[in-house]
């Protein structure tokens, strides 16, 4: 049984930072792939329009987001990823100090 997460976060409205920001997607540290897959996401993409981004997790039962968070205070290397991807992140206006991803409500699911 898998769940889907729906994230939102913007990006610093500068094309050179926007750039900068997908070449490193491109080559994900294998520290950052290896923390993502032992918390128990199954599949994560990342979507970009202009600086808006949109981030679409598929979790197995295992995961929970308080554990990752923790996982990720004491994994100096997602420490290290998260500070230099915060160079080019900016938070949405209603985020809480420190918050980056925003979970976002599901309004509408088309039932088969």
């Amino acid at each position: 049984m898998t769940k889907r997460y729906c994230l939102t976060l913007d990006l610093k409205d500068d094309p050179k930072l926007v750039a900068e920001y997908k070449r490193y997607h491109e080559s994900i540290w294998p520290e950052i792939t290896k923390s993502i897959k032992d918390a128990g996401i199954i599949d994560l993409e990342i979507y970009l329009l202009g600086t808006r981004m949109f981030m679409v997790m598929e979790v197995d039962e295992q995961f929970s987001p308080e554990k990752k968070a923790k996982a990720d205070r004491e994994n100096p290397k997602v420490r290290e990823w998260e500070e230099l991807m915060w160079r080019f992140q900016k938070p949405l206006s209603n985020a809480k100090p420190g918050e980056k991803w925003l979970l976002m409500e599901r309004i509408f699911k088309l039932e088969r």
